[in-house]
């Protein structure tokens, strides 16, 4: 048996196992030995993946939840055995809310996927004036922007509805997935569907009511799934599945396990030893390396290396938040929490920026007679208010809840968890960037990076570009190209 080939993945959030899962898939149906480790500065596993249980209580201090609609989420959870685990939200109260004009008003079905129902709803919202409806009705005759260059999400969306829908309800919705300022961010890296709409159908309205009926009919086969899916003990259980199954592999896993430099060294002609110096002084060696940390981690340990690829890393901003989980008795605030939660618009000036009913938007996450809920602070440009400590913050979060919402009621549970650089944003130019980094590490063929810094935030999308790592380390090893790179190489 020909000598295993050696891998080292530096990082251990959702990316660097699911890339290591990956890796042996893909190693074992090309019939190849493999050897990998994957390291973890932190002194746990999963990045932002992480679920606090306290007596009934079931909190996620990161991402709660993820798109069914992207299915490397769905698909990994089934090769763990995890399908059975999969919860929607709940069926009922479905409803969420926007604030405007000091209160919080219903998001009329229709207006998020601007393929409306009836529009009764839109009128009765108080969202939009009529002036505002008709705005966004024109985009049916506005004609198609220019297929070249980048533009952001705000002058693609105030382009095509009008400043009135995407400042009230477009702006808080796309723009708030990545803690972002829609001014900033580019439209093709963070909702290239808008973009392949507009050029294929003329109009946004019009592709997506195209799209709505050359839909195939909902599959019979498996369960309904609806737009969110979470795991029924908390999402944790997906990077322990991982673990679990990673170890059962032979993959060997070390956690507090920081590297401070990166070396490399001629192993063959056209081929690297990657030499990685760790925290301890000790080091470790592969033929091949996967970067999963963030992008400003990697531009420091590929600096020396490449100091274009290091430049163009650190060009990738990144924003810090906080969420405040709070329980109260279930009498206490009952009518004040309805629906699933709600949104702020960036115009409204506020602290808050969204606040989930997690109790009534998931099955157990509160025993009976409480409620749970997560607001969200921070952000591209309200950064300021994470100064604040712990005690400060929460009486912040409490004001916000009392004005808006009317719950005056002292919490029995409190906890804050602050992410600090922990939101990768996509701002203009992104994916030129990106293809300049791929032609500045094409010298370096056994080394890739992946994660949420690169082509998508969201936990399938970190599956997915660590499935793509993968594929490239396999290849890499089996002397065959990797079209991915071939092309992006040629894009660029």
């Amino acid at each position: 048996m020909s000598r295993p080939r050696t891998v080292v993945i530096v990082g251990g959030g959702i990316s660097g196992l699911a890339t290591a899962f990956a890796l042996q898939e893909k190693a074992v149906a090309k019939g190849l030995s493999l050897q990998c480790t994957v390291l973890e500065a932190d002194s746990s596993w999963g990045g932002k993946i992480v679920t606090h249980r306290i007596g009934d209580l079931v909190t996620e201090a990161g991402p709660d939840s993820f798109l069914s609609q992207k299915q490397a989420g769905l698909e990994l959870c089934a090769k763990l055995g995890l399908t059975d685990q999969l919860i929607n939200t709940n069926e009922t109260g479905k409803k969420a809310f926007v604030l405007h004009g000091g209160r919080l008003h219903e998001l009329p079905e229709g207006l998020v996927s601007f393929v409306p129902k009836q529009l009764g709803p839109f009128l009765r919202s108080g969202l939009l004036s009529w002036t505002g409806l008709v705005r966004m009705g024109m985009d049916v005759l506005i004609p198609r922007g220019p297929s070249d260059g980048d533009e952001s999400l705000a002058s693609f969306f105030r382009r095509r509805f009008g400043s009135q829908a995407f400042d009230r309800v477009l702006e808080p919705l796309m723009a708030g997935i990545y803690a972002g300022d829609a001014e900033q961010l580019s439209l093709k890296a963070t909702f290239p569907r808008f973009f392949e709409l507009e050029q294929r159908h003329g109009s946004i309205i019009r592709g997506m009511t195209a799209e709505k009926k050359q839909a195939p009919p909902p599959s019979q086969n498996g369960p309904r799934r609806t737009m969110f899916v979470s795991l029924r003990n908390g999402l944790s259980d997906l990077v322990t599945a991982l673990r679990v199954r990673l170890g059962q592999q032979g993959v060997e896993c070390r956690l507090a396990c920081r590297v401070e430099a990166l070396r490399v060294r001629s192993h063959q002609p056209g081929r690297w030893m990657y030499d990685l110096i760790l925290e301890d002084g000790s080091s470790c060696s592969a033929e091949a390396l996967v970067l999963a940390t963030p992008a400003y981690v990697s531009a420091d340990l590929l600096r020396p290396l490449t100091p274009i690829a290091g430049g163009l890393l650190e060009m990738i901003p990144y924003a810090s938040t906080a969420t405040i989980a709070m329980a109260y008795p279930e009498e206490l605030v009952m009518g004040a929490v309805e629906g699933f939660g709600f949104i702020v618009p960036r115009i409204q000036g506020r602290d808050l920026i969204a606040a989930t009913w997690t109790s009534l938007k998931w099955p157990h996450r509160a025993p009976a007679g409480q409620v749970l809920i997560r607001c969200y602070v921070g952000g591209v440009g309200r950064e300021a208010i994470l100064q604040l400590n712990d005690t400060d913050l929460v009486a912040k979060v409490r004001a916000e809840l009392s004005a808006l919402c009317g719950i005056t009621a002292n919490p029995t549970y409190v906890e804050v968890n602050r992410w600090w650089k922990a939101m990768p944003q996509y701002t203009l130019g992104h994916l030129h960037r990106l293809a300049q980094l791929e032609a500045a590490l094409s010298r370096y063929p056994g080394l890739v990076l992946t994660g949420a810094g690169y082509r998508g935030v969201g936990i399938p999308d970190c599956i997915r570009d660590g499935a793509l790592a993968a594929d490239h380390i396999v290849r890499y090893f089996s002397n065959e190209p990797d079209p991915l790179r071939v092309r992006e190489r040629t894009d660029a």
